[in-house]
């Protein structure tokens, strides 16, 4: 009886062993399933995370703006160029979309995705100190079974592009302009003379002066107009030398001596005797001329031209010419370069010229590697300066 007893008692350690040792494998097999399902897990996470990061870089790469709504129109994702068009503050992930680019339009056409599989070519405005324009595409996101599932919109700024559409429209009304005062006065003195006015001797001699003149205006306006798509285009071949600065500028002041002298007006030249640069000499008098005759035109009546210039640096050396006319307005400072600008529209008329020389001195500076800038104070006169390599 004892030894049955013995036995069973046995016969449970054994078996409570058995328990538990499978107790135990249990509980080993589950921690390690619960540790490859973590590393499974983080593994994908990793992946995710690192698609991601590749994603977001390849969308900060591109220019256009890049906004990815998800079901609850929210911003899933924003590349760097959609948070800089529209100032969107961080973190821009999560917030609704209106929020984020604060712009009812744009909300008002992700609205129209729910009927409408996509918007393209609409085009917004957008105010600020400085309007901007947008051409949005928006795409609907849907579900394998139907349900929507968010959206896609691409910004694309057409600020730059409406201001060179602009600028183009400027130019061809000014060239209009400019191109139909000599040809109305040349037709008008024709015309007169084809009247009668021939036999008139007098009259005669000041017909075909107006038509002589202003034939001449036209001439250098296209040769102007000429010269500026040349540069433009890149086709002008610069002859580079090395060039005597003193020298060049002694041959236009006597090229406009008797300008000077109907205006009663001293050219100074104290540009260093030694100081030379590498330039062409054809375009370098063609600038210093724009320059120096612009001086004259609107310097002081009975006053004084000064060009001088100095060493910047090892590279480069810089000339300027100084009138001591009314100046420059502070707000026409910055665009008397560009084509057909006049600071006092009146008095450049009445003045003459085409209006594009300066923008002419701006790409012959350029072409060679220089800049040019302007310092004025109004009520006294005017600096223009350029730069070119030694």
């Amino acid at each position: 009886m004892n030894l049955v007893i013995a036995l069973l008692g046995l016969l449970l350690v054994a078996a409570g062993v058995m328990w538990w040792r499978a107790v135990v494998r249990l509980r080993t097999l589950q921690e390690r399933h619960a540790r490859e399902l973590e590393d499974r897990r983080a593994a994908q996470d990793a992946a995710v995370a690192q698609h991601r990061q590749r994603l977001q870089a390849l969308l900060d790469s591109m220019i256009e703006g890049i906004v990815v709504l998800d079901q609850q129109k929210r911003v899933a994702i924003a590349n760097r160029a959609a948070v800089e068009l529209f100032g969107m503050s961080e973190p821009v992930e999560g917030r609704a979309l209106l929020e984020a680019v604060r712009h009812h339009e744009v909300a008002a056409l992700v609205s129209r995705l729910e009927t409408e599989p996509a918007v393209l070519g609409h085009e917004i405005r957008i105010e600020g100190a400085s309007p901007r324009f947008m051409q949005i595409n928006a795409v609907a996101l849907r579900e394998p079974n139907g349900t929507p599932g968010g959206a896609v919109l691409v910004f694309h700024d057409l600020t730059r592009v409406r201001e060179l559409e602009g600028v183009r429209q400027e130019f061809v009304a000014n060239v209009s302009h400019e191109l139909r005062t000599p040809l109305s006065l040349i037709k008008g003195a024709a015309e007169t003379l084809l009247d009668g006015a021939k036999s008139d001797d007098v009259a005669l001699g000041r017909l075909l002066n107006i038509i002589d003149r202003h034939a001449d205006r036209l001439r250098l306006l296209i040769d102007d107009l000429l010269m500026l798509a040349k540069l433009d285009s890149g086709r002008v071949v610069l002859n580079v030398q090395p060039s005597a600065l003193r020298l060049a500028v002694q041959e236009v002041i006597e090229d406009l001596a008797e300008r000077a002298k109907t205006r009663d007006i001293q050219i100074l030249n104290t540009l260093p005797a030694g100081m030379m640069a590498k330039a062409d000499p054809d375009r370098l008098r063609q600038v210093l001329s724009n320059l120096i005759d612009n001086a004259i035109k609107y310097g002081r009546p009975a006053g004084t031209v000064t060009i001088g210039g100095r060493v910047l640096s090892e590279a480069f050396v810089e000339v300027c010419v100084r009138d001591d006319g009314p100046g420059i307005p502070p707000e026409s400072r910055a665009r008397v370069f560009e084509r057909f600008y006049r600071a006092d529209k009146a008095r450049s008329r009445e003045q003459g010229g085409t209006g594009l020389g300066l923008a002419i001195v701006k790409h012959v500076v350029q072409a060679h590697g220089g800049d040019v800038r302007v310092e004025s104070e109004p009520g006294r006169g005017a600096t223009f300066c350029f730069t070119l390599p030694r």
